[in-house]
């Protein structure tokens, strides 16, 4: 199951979604990452969300697989590490990948529908509130243990490691925010033609 989980994370929604619609690479176009925020950036809302689908996907099929195979809470915490980590190393792309927020959430989903409805509102709002997708992922991974513990208290360890490995890979983030250098989240924009005389 953790081989499973980690070739199923090494599948790049993000450069396969851009090749299909005719998008520039999102490993070599905006910020460089290849994820569901970069894609908006550069190919705009359904895209974007097509990406977070089968982002969130990759982390939630192994996650439910386990969990329905009765394995034990460490044993699906290594399984969703091994989905994110895949995200974050493809061996399919080159072992650059993403930060692994939309596969590690989606691991956490099957949980419950309460917890993944606490994740995607925390996440929307710092996102509004903040407009950096980053302090709404660092937020949303601060939290989801807190709300593990309160839902359903038997899955702490795996949402806990998850957390754990989102934050670890926003550490570069933290720094360019100390900085002010951190990009805020804008939707790819429309340039229009106008014929003048």
């Amino acid at each position: 199951m953790i081989i499973a989980a980690y070739l199923a994370g090494s599948i790049s929604s993000a450069v396969l979604v851009c090749k299909l619609r005719g998008l520039p690479d999102p490993r070599t176009n905006g910020s460089g990452n290849p994820g569901a925020t970069n894609v908006l950036r550069i190919g705009g809302v359904s895209s974007a969300a097509l990406v977070l689908f089968f982002d969130m996907l990759k982390g939630a099929l192994p996650s439910y697989f386990g969990y329905k195979m009765g394995l034990d809470a460490a044993s699906l915490g290594f399984i969703a590490v091994s989905a994110c980590l895949g995200h974050i190393f493809p061996i399919f792309f080159g072992f650059k990948g993403g930060k692994g927020v939309a596969t590690a959430f989606g691991a956490m989903a099957p949980i419950g529908g309460d917890l993944a409805l606490c994740l995607i509102l925390t996440w929307i709002v710092f996102l509004l509130l903040t407009r950096y997708s980053s302090v709404a992922a660092m937020a949303t991974a601060t939290l989801a243990p807190f709300f593990t513990w309160w839902l359903d208290e038997r899955f702490i360890l795996p949402v806990a490691m998850l957390s754990t490995l989102i934050l670890i890979r926003h550490k570069d983030n933290i720094g360019r925010l100390r900085h002010g250098e951190e990009s805020k989240v804008t939707r790819k924009k429309t340039i229009k033609k106008t014929n003048t005389k």
